[in-house]
């Protein structure tokens, strides 16, 4: 984090990847197969971390900042069942989450403090020693780091910062100054919308995607096109179908929490 506080912002742009030239080690951590991989992208929910995030995020506020808002989860009951019959986006799921739990405006200066705590509490409880070790093994080997994540950015930002990635890719927040909105600030990045931003940052350079879910179908297929690599982690049954039969490498970091309305 700044000096003065503020999370900092790490949504990459092409000039953010100049060509790396790949090092004589490439191979360590994921076994990459030949050919100028400089980047290596990782989802974050499940994939590195052992659940997600945000119904940690939001039970984390909760506790820490607003225990009075509890008597509103009630509330959420009416979104969630919005979503289930399909006329309620994931996007706007996690938005009316986000106002009955935290508001409609928060200011900066308590949700930065927070994101960080919550970030520090993240590493060192939630995540995979494996996932770690890889994700050293690709610093070591030279490759940029990036993490692209449907997680809001204002608290995935702090945790890529304290993890050292170079870039976070992740659904953008919404500040009206110093406060931050209740709607997101855009597309919720998961999906097709997660490889639409992902092509537009990296601009054809070729890199590595590891997800534990096919939700990420889009940004594996990207991955390879660029001549890069699709690495299933932790994968869904679904996902471990896939990557079985287009013999995409498999890792089995750890045994990952089930949370029906983070999977909804």
């Amino acid at each position: 984090m700044e000096k003065n506080g503020k999370i900092p912002i790490m949504s990459p742009t092409p000039a953010d990847f100049p060509p790396l030239q790949r090092p004589r080690n490439a191979g360590a951590g994921h076994g990459f197969p030949g050919g100028p991989v400089g980047l290596a992208v990782y989802d974050l929910d499940r994939t590195l971390t052992r659940r997600g995030t945000w119904v940690p995020w939001l039970a984390f506020w909760l506790r820490h900042q607003a225990p009075w808002r509890v008597v509103l989860l009630p509330l959420l009951l009416v979104p969630a069942a919005g979503h289930a019959l399909k006329l309620v986006s994931r996007g706007g799921l996690k938005a009316a989450a986000h106002r009955i739990a935290m508001g409609r405006r928060v200011r900066r200066e308590r949700v930065a403090p927070a994101a960080a705590a919550f970030a520090a509490r993240v590493i060192a409880e939630e995540l995979f020693p494996a996932a770690l070790a890889a994700v050293a093994a690709d610093r070591a080997a030279g490759r940029r780091l990036v993490l692209a994540t449907a997680s809001n950015a204002y608290y995935a930002e702090a945790i890529g910062a304290a993890l050292g990635f170079d870039a976070v890719l992740a659904t953008p927040s919404r500040w009206d100054g110093d406060r931050l909105d209740w709607r997101p600030g855009g597309e919720n990045n998961y999906g097709a919308a997660k490889a639409a931003r992902l092509a537009a940052a990296l601009d054809g350079a070729a890199f590595a995607f590891t997800s534990d879910h096919v939700s990420d179908l889009p940004a594996f297929e990207l991955a390879l096109a660029s001549g890069g690599v699709a690495i299933a982690a932790n994968p869904s049954p679904a996902l471990r179908r896939l990557a079985t039969a287009r013999g995409w490498p498999i890792v089995d970091w750890g045994q990952v929490a089930e949370s029906w309305f983070e999977r909804g």
